[in-house]
């Protein structure tokens, strides 16, 4: 069942993707060559508590395997959900990030890809394609309009650019819980409800250099790509209303396109 959310609410939740936005552009210059990917997570659960919200992926999952962090950094091959660890980033990595809070109750969730140092071309403009498909599914995402319109645009335009479109993860509601209804693919598929005020989303392209195809790995978590090839992922939270559509999260290292 979809959730709507009233005025009141969707103000709360603006208040944690604030936040949480703000979280990343203390992030950002700390995720470089060098640095090990367990100090960033210890860095976000502090900064998360300071401002007084709680991480929203901490414990989620299946009792038995609980993600284990705050926030999940996936390195060049790895799509999502990569669990923080003594890692070290390198020169040319390609680095996602993907972080909520969890502000009163109040939830948000957003993800950037960083380039680390010196990438190669196909690296950046693999970056720079995914994060266009999120600002095209935003474009489509307007009151009034079909649920797979999203999903139409976001995938046209990878296709069109030579990338594959992961199919076995997708964007969902989100607000009052993490991972509410509507499931949103990135490809036309499923369930096609009209969008409505009041519904507040997680847009996420997840968006490989070479098939769309991915694996899980046997710590339950991480999923890669199918052939090793790079991976990127954009994400912003949104609330759609009767005559417009707000990103809620802001855009914290110049995606705006």
């Amino acid at each position: 069942m979809i959730r709507l959310k009233n005025e009141k609410q969707i103000e709360e939740i603006r208040k944690s993707c604030k936040m949480l936005s703000a979280m990343y552009r203390e992030l950002i210059p700390l995720v470089k060559p060098g640095a090990q990917t367990i100090e960033i997570d210890r860095w976000v659960r502090n900064w998360i508590k300071a401002a007084g919200g709680r991480p929203a992926f901490l414990g989620v999952g299946p009792s038995k395997n609980p993600f284990p962090a705050a926030i999940c950094i996936s390195i060049n091959n790895e799509v999502i959900h990569g669990i923080p660890s003594r890692r070290k980033i390198a020169s040319g990595d390609l680095v996602s990030l993907d972080c909520g809070i969890d502000l009163g109750g109040y939830i948000s969730d957003q993800a950037i890809t960083l380039e680390m140092g010196k990438v190669s071309a196909g690296a950046k403009r693999l970056s720079a394609v995914t994060r266009e498909c999120l600002y095209a599914g935003i474009g489509a995402a307007t009151c009034g309009q079909r649920l797979l319109q999203i999903s139409r645009a976001i995938q046209g335009h990878a296709l069109a650019a030579g990338f594959g479109v992961v199919h076995q993860f997708c964007g969902h509601g989100v607000g009052l819980e993490l991972h509410e209804d509507p499931q949103i693919v990135n490809i036309p598929r499923g369930p096609n409800p009209k969008l409505s005020g009041g519904m507040v989303l997680a847009l996420e392209p997840m968006i490989n250099a070479g098939t769309g195809d991915v694996e899980v790995l046997e710590d339950g978590w991480t999923v890669v790509t199918a052939d090793d090839g790079l991976s990127a992922h954009w994400e912003h939270t949104i609330a759609i209303f009767q005559d417009r559509t707000e990103i809620l999260t802001e855009p914290v290292c110049g995606e705006e396109v």
